[in-house]
Parts: structure tokens; sequence; C-alpha cells
């Protein structure tokens, strides 16, 4: 059993969706679901402890050997994404029951929960295959599905919400399979590891270098990084919350590993030497813009939408470094801000639950009415500030690291300025919350049922947690950066 972990991993979720096509009913669904997400994050446990303990994993699906047959390949860097993505997939379901029942309509409740484990499986198979093309079919598994979810929610603006996201990451897949397809006529294989070894003899051709770009054009529209974040704002905002905190902890760091699988992996870093100071430019205008843009929006999944626009590109500032701390920068912070936005509008939904309206001036004397919702939102927001203490914290301090280590003192201070940027907008929902008195005539409401503040009361203590003991995490990201450098081309 253990050995066929890595199959598991994909095949568990993606027979379990249409079981729950099946089922129908809501409650038989859901029960079916939580079961199959708890699964697949114990599964990614053990393959964490299996690669820290004997190494990578190498599955030849089917036992056809690479590069002729598919290969599942499972290294830290691939394992850490795993536990990342199944983690918040199985805290997420728990909450998901009420939450789903209040904002899908009750026929398509199953067709949710299908969805939901269609996507789970899409991410997870990007993280695990060791395949170009594979990684693209896995890509549009977890796409389609994101769209048919977005689509869900109860705003007529979620059809086009989920169809603006349709267009553009369409868009995005057609770059990426170009760019594969250039790759595949270069080198006449698909298999990653052996594209790292045939590459280097024909890097120097327009192809390849053709290949490079669109490729990187293509993940960083499915990754949102600015200007290719069009989409994300309406998607966010207008999506079911369940769908917006899944996708919000998951799609776009999943999509930041396929970069970073693509260019170090398999390009050996090489493109980064090129475009590493048009990255580092846009992350840096990405910081700002999108902490900006967060300040003076009204409805607070907006408002966290656009600051996720602004973590990305802490992200893409990490790999731009090229260097080790760096790297470990960019991959801390993908499961930090995983545990920080996932906190975050987790909160956003318990208060949706009980007010119906995310926008601000509702909000009005909420941290009295549903004390702990409110404060795991202060704990998460000083996380995404990165006050000491909180995981945030941990990679921002990297990232100023990196940029001592390369002598860009004013990368730091860019840094530290757009950290101080994320502490106007979330002053400004505990202003409303705890500085504004309920409105006279407000009808009484309760704190969220236990079944969503248990999660998220999980996700917070997580956030504050690993920013004071990151030991674990942090020699996991070094470690898989470290990898990372080691396979750079000289």
């Amino acid at each position: 059993m253990l050995a066929n972990l890595p199959a598991l991993q994909v095949v568990l979720p993606l027979m379990a969706a249409p079981i729950c096509l099946i089922l129908r009913r809501a409650d038989w669904a859901w029960a079916f679901s939580l079961i199959v997400t708890w699964c697949c994050f114990a599964i990614s446990i053990l393959l964490l402890l299996q690669v820290q303990t004997v190494g990578d994993i190498s599955y030849p699906m089917g036992d056809w050997a690479a590069p002729w047959g598919i290969e599942y390949k499972v290294d830290l860097l691939s394992a850490f994404l795993l536990v990342i993505v199944s983690a918040i997939g199985s805290v997420v379901m728990p909450y998901a029951r009420r939450s789903v029942e209040a904002e899908v309509p009750g026929p398509r409740i199953y067709l949710f929960y299908t969805m939901y484990l269609l996507c789970l499986c899409g991410l997870l198979g990007i993280a695990i295959t060791g395949d170009a093309f594979n990684l693209f079919v896995f890509l549009e598994v977890s796409s389609l599905s994101s769209y048919v979810l977005i689509s869900m929610g109860r705003y007529r603006r979620s059809l086009t919400a989920a169809y603006r996201y349709l267009i553009m990451g369409t868009v995005g897949a057609t770059f990426y399979i170009i760019g594969v397809g250039m790759m595949y006529m270069m080198t006449g294989t698909l298999n990653m590891a052996d594209l790292a070894a045939r590459i280097p003899a024909v890097a120097d051709t327009r192809t390849i270098q053709v290949a490079i770009a669109f490729i990187i054009v293509g993940l960083g529209l499915k990754l949102a990084i600015f200007p290719l974040h069009m989409w994300l704002p309406n998607a966010y905002t207008f999506a079911p919350s369940v769908v917006t905190i899944f996708l919000a902890s998951t799609a776009t760091k999943i999509a930041v590993y396929a970069l970073l699988r693509m260019v170090f992996t398999v390009f050996g870093g090489a493109p980064l030497f090129v475009v590493a100071q048009a990255l580092m430019m846009l992350a840096v205008v990405a910081m700002f813009v999108g902490s900006l843009v967060a300040i003076y929006q009204s409805n607070i999944k907006r408002m966290l939408a656009y600051s996720s626009i602004a973590q990305i590109g802490y992200m893409v500032l990490g790999i731009s470094f090229i260097s080790a701390i760096g790297l470990t920068g960019g991959i801390i912070h993908l499961f930090n801000h995983a545990l920080v936005k996932g906190a975050l509008f987790m909160a956003v939904g318990c208060m949706f639950l009980r007010l119906e309206s995310v926008r601000l001036e509702d909000m009005a004397g909420i941290g009295k009415r549903m004390p702990v919702t409110m404060a795991c939102f202060l704990i998460a927001g000083l996380g995404l500030i990165g006050v000491p203490l909180t995981a945030g914290f941990i990679s921002k301090w990297y990232l100023v690291l990196a940029a001592f280590e390369k002598d860009m003192w004013y990368i730091a201070a860019l840094v530290l300025a757009s950290s101080l940027l994320a502490v106007i907008y979330v002053w400004r929902v505990v202003e409303v919350a705890y500085f504004k008195p309920v409105p006279p005539g407000a009808n009484e409401i309760a704190e969220a049922p236990i079944s969503m503040l248990v999660p998220l009361c999980i996700l917070t203590g997580a956030s504050v947690y690993f920013g004071i003991d990151a030991t674990r995490t942090v020699d996991i990201a070094a470690d898989a950066a470290n990898f990372l450098m080691r396979g750079m081309m000289p």
C-alpha cells in the first residue's frame, strides 16, 4: 500500500468525485467528501515523511518506465505542496457544510462537492506529476472545476466572474501548452527530468527561448502575477465563501509551484538570469498596487482579493533573487499565506453567514456581536502584515535577508513599506468592527456555528504557531530551495 501512495493521492479524489454525483443527497456528499479529503491529507503526510526518510520517490504509472510512460515524482518541494493543498482542503470541509447550505442552492450542493473533489484532484496532480504535459492536464482539471465552483455563487456576477476566469485561464493554458509543444519538438520527450537533461544541448535555439517565454507567461496568468491578475478580484469576490477560501489558499500557490518546477527543474534556472530583473520589478509593483487598491475597497472579500495580488508579489520577489535564501522566503510564504489568507476568508465567511453582507459599512460593532470570529480576523490580519510571532513575519524576514545578501537594501525597505500598507486596510476593518457602535434597530446575531469556528480557530492558531516555532517549515523550505539551486545551469 505504501508503494502506491503517489497514485492514491490523485486517484482517490478523482474516483470519489463521480461517487458524490451518484449519492446526490447533500449531507451524504458532504460526509463522503470529508472522509476523502482527510484521507488525502493523511497520504500527503506519509509521503512527506517518506521523502524525508528515504529520499525522492519515483512512481511510473502502469509500470511504464520514464520517459516513455507518465511518472509521478515526489521530492521535498512537491511533498510540501501536497501537504499544503490537502491540509487546506481537509480543514475547509467541516466549515463547508453550513456555509455551502447558506450560499449554494440545495439541489446543486452535491454538484458542488463533486467539483470540489475534482479541483482538489487537479491541484494535487500538478504538485506530484513529473510530466510536463500531464501537468497541463491537471491544470485544466483544476481550472475547469474552479470555473463551475465560482459560478455557483449567489450573485449574478458570479457567472461573469467565472466567465472572465475561464477566458484568462484558457489563454494561460494555451500559452503553456504551446511552450510544451515547442520543447517536445526540440527534445522528443515530455518527462521533466528527461527534458532537463536534453534542453542544455538546444538551449540557445530560438524555439526553446520562445517556449520559455510562452510557459512563463502562461503560468503567470494562472498565478495572477501583476499585470496578469485581472481575473482574480471578481473570482474571489463573487464565488461562494468556501470556494474563495480554498482557491485563495491553494490555487495560486500551486501555480507558483508549477513555475518553480518548470523554470528550475526543466530549464535549470537559465531563464531567470534573463527575466529576474523584470520579475523583481513586477513583484514590487504588485506589492504596492495590490495593497493600495485594497485600501480603497468597501467589500472585504474584494479587499482581501487585492491583498492576495500583493502577497503573490512577495512570492515572485523571492524567486527573482535567484538565491537559496530568496527561494526559502518565497517557498515558506506559500505555506504561511495559505494559513493566513484561509483564516481571513473563513472569518469573512462567518460574518457573511450572519449578516448576509461583506460590505464594510455593515460590519459596525461586529467585534462585540461575533467576538471569536473577529478576534481570529484580527490575529490573521497581523499575520498578513507580518507582525513578529506570526507566520507572515517569518517569510518576510527571509525576503529581507535575501535582499541584504544581494546588497539590495532598497528592496528590503520596499518590503517593509509595502507591509505597512497592509496595516491600513486591516485597520479599516478593525476600526469599524470594534470602534463603531451597532446601528440602532440592527437585528440580533449569534456567533458563527461551532463547525465553522473550529476550522477558523485551527488556521488562526496555526498562523501563530508557525510564527513562534517555524523550525520545521523553514527547514523544509530551505532544503527545497537548496535542491532547486543545485539544479541551476552553470
